[in-house]
């Protein structure tokens, strides 16, 4: 329409990655930012623990890497109150959980409304917690499990593994290969799918916490085809 002002693009997002073990999904996300699938840049990399490779990522690729531990007798809101302070310094438009293995409880969570993004190993609903590729695993072997899955969530509360869905796939287990084979394949669909969540994410304007939840819709993918 003539005189209708262009929108202006998207400014790129500023995001924290928090691990706690080797950080294979901070490398798809660091990846991707470098070149220019997210529109975004890892402002820092915060751990839970000391000695983990997903800091020697961070380092590698000029990003701030911060380890902040629980002192002896903390409590969980405590901890996560000092949490909150340190990555609110880095003024965040989202948090991704890409291997962050604590639960965070309010102390944290109702400081960044809407903004907390988690990765789990799991289909909606099924394995919650830690070892879930194993657990799929076990249950294979078992015979009571086929498929497990990958799915990105956004955090609202202290529910474990639990949110309002950003995608979901499938992933197929053959028990004729190695437990190795099947987490690779897991890994793989992952990386996939949290890039193109925080692609998707990165790339919108929102106007508050309401809008941005409205304006997301779930992205179910088919089934991965076991491996040959």
């Amino acid at each position: 329409m003539i005189g209708e002002q262009p929108e202006r693009p998207v400014r790129e997002q500023r995001l924290v990655v928090m691990v706690s073990g080797n950080g294979s999904n901070l490398q798809a996300i660091l990846d991707a930012c470098a070149d220019g699938r997210i529109n975004g840049r890892v402002v820092a990399v915060v751990s839970n623990k000391a000695d983990v490779f997903a800091l020697q990522r961070a380092d590698a690729a000029g990003v701030p890497a911060v380890h902040i531990g629980m002192r002896s007798g903390e409590d969980r809101p405590d901890y996560d109150a000092r949490l909150t302070e340190l990555v609110a310094g880095f003024d965040p438009d989202f948090i991704v959980l890409a291997g962050w293995m604590r639960i965070l409880t309010m102390s944290f969570l109702g400081w960044f409304p809407g903004r907390v993004v988690n990765l789990h190993p799991a289909q909606p609903g099924e394995l919650p917690g830690l070892r879930a590729i194993e657990r799929a695993w076990d249950e294979a072997v078992a015979g009571t499990r086929t498929e497990s899955g990958v799915m990105v969530h956004f955090v609202p509360d202290e529910g474990v593994d639990d949110g309002p869905l950003l995608a979901t796939e499938a992933v197929p287990i053959d028990t004729t290969r190695s437990i190795e084979e099947f987490e690779t394949a897991v890994h793989a669909i992952e990386h996939r799918l949290l890039v193109g969540v925080m692609a998707n994410l990165c790339s919108r304007r929102f106007t508050d916490i309401d809008d941005l939840h409205r304006a997301v819709t779930l992205e179910t993918a088919a089934p991965t085809p076991p491996l040959t």
